[in-house]
């Protein structure tokens, strides 16, 4: 199975003190938002978390734990969100020359192939114009292409909250898309980078994307030099192909305030929530109470049991 840190809040950049006691200790509970009082317990072992999944903004909080974590015999993979946006947009987010300095040695450390770009979502507004994203995006294509074998992006989904969070916002037109796939697909051909989407049904093979799962088969063997079983995607919502991963993060926990966010409602909540963080408790937020119902969370290795390298990837 594998472990997911940061689908719901950004826990490399604001929590990483806390992951690394959960790994200590050997296990994590993890409240689930649907139902509160019913907290799941995962263990943290290597023989059932095949890999810890990190998605994150700001990847440098953690560089100086990857070693311990490593030793400790867990595999890990890396999705780090690079855009161009300023801090009109992600008042949280450190600059973006920042961040690809610090993908640039997350790759040394863990390798290429464990390391993945997102640029997304893609949005336009008066500030962020079709040529702002085309050039940035080429910018950042030749710096990490070296680093990354692929990039993702999307289009920026409109929520219901994003009325009132990103009144201003609106979808993208399709010529607009024509424009930026093809000029996107040119330049990732022209850095040797494989673009693909996440969560989008629609077809972009013509301008030489790919459509595919973010915690794809594909990338998850190449990462780990093993064979998966056959396992069944797991989406998160119309597009998406990923296989099935755990979060161990909360909702309206990210201090990062990112206007598009799907993961933080309420800004202000979020800010309070990471300010009342105990890093020594096994709840990301919080602690457990008379009422909760602790559940053990089913956990299977994904591999096969016979070591096998994939090729051809």
């Amino acid at each position: 199975m594998f472990i997911n840190v940061g689908a719901r809040t950004d826990i490399t950049n604001y929590y990483s003190e806390w992951l690394m006691n959960r790994i200590r200790e050997g296990y994590v509970l993890s409240r689930n938002p649907l139902f509160p009082n019913k907290v799941y317990r995962y263990r943290l072992d290597p023989e059932v978390v095949d890999c810890i999944i990190f998605c994150t903004k700001s990847p440098e909080p953690i560089l100086d734990k990857i070693e311990e974590i490593r030793s400790r015999g867990f595999r890990v993979f890396f999705f780090v969100t690079i855009t161009s946006y300023g801090r009109d947009i992600e008042p949280g987010v450190p600059d973006y020359h920042h961040v690809m300095a610090s993908f640039k040695k997350l790759s040394g450390m863990v390798g290429k192939a464990c390391v993945g770009w997102r640029y997304d979502p893609v949005f336009l507004t008066p500030k962020y114009t079709l040529n702002h994203h085309l050039t940035c995006f080429d910018e950042m294509a030749r710096e990490l292409s070296p680093y990354t074998d692929f990039c993702i992006f999307s289009f920026v989904e409109l929520y219901k909250k994003l009325e009132f969070t990103f009144p201003e916002l609106r979808a993208v037109s399709e010529q607009e898309k024509r424009i930026l796939l093809a000029g996107l697909g040119e330049t990732a051909k022209k850095y040797g980078l494989r673009l693909q989407t996440c969560g989008d049904e629609a077809d972009y093979t013509a301008y030489g994307i790919c459509r595919s799962g973010c915690i794809s088969a594909r990338t998850m063997e190449k990462a780990l030099g093993r064979t998966l079983k056959a396992v069944k995607p797991s989406p998160s919502r119309k597009g998406c192909g990923c296989l099935p991963s755990n979060d161990i993060g909360a909702y309206d926990t990210c201090p990062n305030g990112c206007r598009y966010c799907y993961a933080t409602k309420d800004p202000a909540l979020a800010l309070k929530n990471f300010r009342n963080h105990d890093p020594r408790s096994p709840l990301l937020i919080g602690s457990l109470e008379p009422e909760d119902e602790i559940v053990e969370a089913s956990q299977k290795s994904f591999l096969e049991s016979y070591e096998q390298l994939t090729l051809d990837l």
